[in-house]
């Protein structure tokens, strides 16, 4: 069958020779097929893809038990739906050519028939299918190793496929009242990390910075070769607010916290060396001069004081 459809120059679709037959012996070993429909057509009214018609005459009498007797995917995968009580089969499009044969084997059980939603993929950004070779793909990953918040990754997720007008930070609790399937696009999203970042900057900003600091404290941890003690920790806490307005991920604000617990005098890298050295005569003395005026050190008097300082020299 396979040569001559090759030979006619049309798709390959098996046709049991059995279909029609009822001399086979039993005793012989055998697979069982669906005797598939070969007249008309099926359409689907997918909820996002619209109505989708086939030929029947393109269903192939596919394998429902193998030979030992164990189903195959396509028969597990009806059955269990249907005993799990499934109202609504939401997918990727590349299972919406499995849906006609499910379909004819639903129908031929008389079963109640599932919406169908089969949504569109996610590509990389060179525009093929996100594979590992994009980059990380488990959530775990995103979150340990990425540091993203979940937050900030569930709304990313959610805007590449759907949207709501021009909203473009959109919380849980409001995806659940807002979300339907009648506004999922048909075209396949990009993936593209710089604007899961600049999503993430913004849940940084948003969250509570006991919360962060339990979050960066195993990454600070990490960075500095030792755990951090009850007093560490609280301090972590009180720098968050002038670490993560900056910051687009949780390593990055564990980046910025190493100083804190670095014994003194600081380590000067060869670049911050390289700028003394070619500081204006006086810079630091003067510098030291406006910090030791400030009535007390809050960040934004300190901040103003450098400032004045760099436009001065």
């Amino acid at each position: 069958m396979r040569a001559e459809a090759q030979e006619k120059r049309l798709p390959f679709r098996v046709r049991s020779p059995w279909r029609d037959r009822d001399d086979g012996d039993p005793a012989v070993p055998h697979v069982l097929r669906l005797r598939a429909p070969q007249d008309g057509e099926v359409t689907i009214h997918d909820k996002v893809q619209g109505d989708v018609t086939v030929q029947n005459a393109e269903l192939d009498d596919f394998v429902l038990l193998r030979s030992d007797g164990t189903p195959t995917y396509m028969l597990s995968v009806v059955v269990d739906d249907n005993d799990m009580g499934v109202t609504h089969v939401i997918r990727g499009d590349d299972h919406l050519n499995n849906a006609f044969r499910q379909l004819a084997l639903i129908r031929a059980m008389e079963w109640r028939e599932p919406v169908y939603a089969h949504v569109p993929l996610i590509h990389g950004a060179d525009g093929a299918k996100l594979s590992k070779r994009h980059g990380a793909l488990g959530v775990d990953a995103y979150r340990d190793e990425m540091g993203y918040l979940p937050e900030a990754v569930n709304n990313y997720l959610l805007r590449l496929g759907w949207g709501h007008g021009d909203d473009e930070i959109i919380g849980r609790d409001q995806a659940v009242q807002w979300f339907d399937l009648d506004h999922v696009g048909r075209s396949p999203s990009r993936f593209d990390f710089k604007k899961l970042e600049n999503l993430n900057g913004h849940y940084l900003r948003e969250a509570d910075d006991a919360r962060l600091a339990a979050l960066v404290a195993p990454m600070t941890a990490g960075l500095i070769g030792r755990d951090l003690g009850a007093a560490e920790q609280a301090l972590l806490v009180r720098a968050m607010p002038a670490l993560k307005p900056r910051a687009k991920t949780l390593h990055e604000i564990a980046d910025g916290t190493t100083f804190l617990f670095a014994p003194e005098p600081l380590a000067m890298d060869e670049k911050a060396a390289a700028v003394l050295r070619d500081a204006p005569e006086g810079m630091l003395a003067s510098a030291t001069g406006r910090l030791r005026a400030l009535p007390t050190w809050s960040q934004e008097l300190v901040e103003a004081a450098i400032r004045e300082e760099s436009e001065a020299a």
